[in-house]
């Protein structure tokens, strides 16, 4: 064989492209909570005697909205620093 690749090098390799796809997580919370600010903006400047329940439900979309990218974070930082794959392979 050309490369003298052992699974637990493979393993590295997978986890870390895994670790970028799990980040591009990170996307979707960004595109959504400047839409929610945007729409929550609007609907003050139209209403801003209502400014208090649409400020707490625009932050309570918000953490919603996080709550995945902080997901995706978790799931890259265990496959890059606590992995248990690479404990698994029996060498």
């Amino acid at each position: 064989m050309m490369f003298d690749i052992t699974d637990r090098d493979l393993v590295i390799a997978l986890s870390a492209i895994g670790a970028g796809f799990a980040m591009i997580a990170g996307i979707g919370p960004g595109i959504g909570q400047g839409y929610a600010a945007g729409k929550g903006a609007e609907a003050v400047g139209k209403r801003p005697e209502n400014q208090g329940q649409i400020v707490s439900t625009m932050l309570l979309g918000a953490a919603v909205a996080e709550s995945t990218g902080i997901f995706g974070l978790v799931v890259a930082l265990i496959m890059l620093f606590a992995n248990p794959l690479i404990g698994a392979i029996t060498k």
